[in-house]
């Protein structure tokens, strides 16, 4: 007996050590029965499921309120519903709970999604699962019809200002849910406000905040949510997805970024159909068809915070491809692999070191040129200066499947060298995914940084010539004075070969940069043909910093297409002045007759002079 007395504190611990962890113990995922949006009344209670922390999802009650007609969209009817708890009652409704499913009797009524901004007590709206469900069994969207041919311009694929191609980001946040006067007396306290989207949290691993502050503005327009920098993803094998894998209540990661530098979003799944997932329960970015990458995730935290919680997720390996992304949510397929951009960048410091930073993104028409972008800035600033003069070298190739390569050759110079730096490869990329043409399949992207600290400036001054009367084939001495950023001057000698064609009478030399040339030539605009086309004519642009040699003289011609044709007869120029021609011919009144880059050296040359000579037979 005494035994016994001596034993029983340690039972009793035993016992009660049990019965807690059974309390703690989730149950199974409800079952597979779907409630109606019909069945659903106010006053009805339940339970959510979302992860806290870890990988285990939590259970929190759930009070509906009322519904809501039209409240995401037309014939989208949104449920409100009041959450409760010790973890919600703590965090409130927090970015990352998106797509959180809602069951009452066991059965699925929908997916947490929207919230109101600065609310002191958990009011959420629900996405209702038949509408979750229903937008995304509608036919698959055909191959995009192209009603007209991308046309770029020259000087702008010339230049680091990727979003003159790609335009603004057109993200569409789904729209707000406004409480009407007619919704009962449950809704009450909520009358007259508005519902957002709950936030995404938008981890960034890897950057820097200086990073972040620069480019999280085109992705917090599209209602993300910048929490936190995060460890990054290394780039992990894709892992074969079992009967476990993405169930409802689970973590989700979409990840824009992966592997030295990564961009990642997290939410919740609604639910799991065999291989099909449904989650968040309103639009990510909204870009209809995607193809990104669907992650498992484990959850550091949920923060609490006054102006929004939210949960800080760190990404696991991939498991499938998210494939749309619409009003109702996101909906992704299990064991597809999805499509990305390997990126490889090689930089040389000023002081010699040598960094290679790896990283795989998304392929988007707005997101990849972003993404790179942000990339690059992030790897310059990480290693070199922030202030002061720089002179950085870019050079790197766009691999293409069957497809010439994309080469990228610029330098760059002064104070903002690396930010038109790290934006100018993200030029011609976005000029290849904006193009619309059929057959370009990303295989890679590498580039070459090699940074070296003060500027190498140099401003052309004058030119002069040893004779201003020439003949065909001759050649002609120039010699142009540069001015560096010091004030000193220099002479460089270029001997050039006057036109073998040229005619008797005037003929202008002009030596100016590329940016000066480009904006002075007939041919401004080209709409490439095919992605072969595209190429060539990527490969062949003028560089801002290089200095060209233009043999130029008056006569009558025309711009066809991309072609500039000279001295045309007369017959063929009243044709295509009497407004009768159609078809991109455009007449011009000065002909180019030869063009040449000239070799000056390292310097970064800017300027423009032009002389006037004489050709004689």
């Amino acid at each position: 007996m005494k035994s016994i007395r001596s034993a029983f504190p340690v039972i009793l611990a035993i016992l009660f050590s049990a019965i807690f962890s059974a309390a703690q113990v989730i149950p199974e995922v409800p079952g597979r029965e779907l409630m109606p949006l019909s069945d659903v009344r106010a006053g009805m209670k339940g339970t959510a499921r979302t992860v806290f922390s870890g990988t285990k999802p939590e259970e929190f009650g759930v009070e509906i309120l009322g519904v809501v007609p039209n409240g995401i969209g037309p014939k989208q009817d949104l449920i409100v519903g009041k959450l409760s708890g010790a973890n919600a009652d703590r965090t409130l409704v927090f970015a990352g709970m998106s797509g959180s499913p809602v069951y009452i009797d066991g059965k699925l009524v929908g997916a947490i999604s929207y919230s109101f901004p600065y609310a002191k007590e958990a009011i959420c709206g629900i996405t209702p699962i038949g509408s979750m469900i229903s937008i995304f069994e509608q036919r698959p969207a055909p191959e995009r019809i192209v009603g007209k041919r991308a046309s770029f311009n020259f000087f702008e694929l010339m230049g680091s200002n990727w979003r003159t191609i790609t335009g603004p980001f057109s993200a569409m946040a789904a729209g707000d849910a406004v409480i009407g006067s007619n919704m009962g007396p449950s809704l009450a306290p909520v009358f007259g406000q508005t519902f957002r989207p709950i936030a995404t949290p938008l981890a960034f691993g890897g950057f820097s905040q200086a990073t972040i502050d620069a480019f999280a503005p085109d992705l917090m327009r599209a209602g993300m949510l910048s929490v936190a920098t995060v460890g990054g993803s290394r780039e992990k094998d894709f892992k074969k997805p079992t009967a476990n894998t993405l169930l409802g209540g689970d973590s989700i990661v979409v990840e824009l970024a992966r592997g030295d530098l990564s961009v990642s979003a997290a939410g919740t799944v609604t639910w799991r159909d065999g291989d099909k997932i449904y989650a968040f329960g309103h639009p990510y970015f909204s870009l209809g068809s995607i193809d990104l990458p669907m992650s498992e995730s484990h959850v550091v935290t949920v923060v609490p915070n006054l102006n929004n919680s939210f949960k800080v997720a760190v990404p696991d390996s991939a498991v499938g491809t998210l494939t749309q992304d619409r009003a109702t949510g996101i909906y992704g397929i299990l064991g597809r692999e999805p499509k990305v951009l390997p990126i490889e960048v090689h930089v040389r410091t000023s002081r010699g070191r040598d960094e290679t930073v790896r990283f795989e993104t998304v392929i988007d028409d707005f997101l990849t040129p972003l993404l790179l972008n942000s990339g690059l800035m992030n790897t310059i600033q990480g290693n070199e200066r922030s202030i002061g003069d720089t002179t950085i070298d870019v050079n790197g190739t766009i691999s293409m499947k069957g497809l010439p390569d994309v080469k990228i050759e610029r330098r760059y110079t002064g104070p903002q060298a690396a930010a038109v730096a790290a934006a100018s490869p993200s030029v011609p990329l976005a000029a290849l995914l904006n193009a619309q043409l059929a057959g370009i399949e990303f295989t890679g992207l590498k580039l070459d940084l090699t940074v070296s600290e003060g500027s190498q400036v140099a401003t052309l001054d004058r030119i002069s010539v040893d004779r201003s009367e020439v003949r065909p084939g001759e050649t002609v001495d120039v010699t142009a004075t540069f001015r560096r950023q010091d004030g000193t001057p220099f002479n460089k000698v270029f001997a050039l070969t006057v036109p073998a064609d040229a005619a008797p009478g005037k003929l202008t030399l002009t030596i100016a940069d590329g940016g000066v040339v480009q904006q002075a030539s007939a041919v401004q605009q080209f709409a490439p043909q095919d992605p072969r086309e595209l190429i060539a004519t990527l490969n062949s642009l003028r560089r801002s910093d290089k200095l060209y040699a233009v043999f130029s003289r008056e006569s009558a011609g025309a711009i066809v297409g991309a072609s500039e044709m000279s001295d045309l007869p007369p017959s063929m120029i009243a044709t295509l002045n009497n407004g009768r021609s159609t078809g991109g011919v455009k007449a011009t009144t000065t002909s180019t007759l030869q063009e040449a880059t000239l070799d000056a050296g390292n310097f970064v040359f800017s300027g423009s002079q032009a002389i006037l000579l004489e050709v004689v037979r």
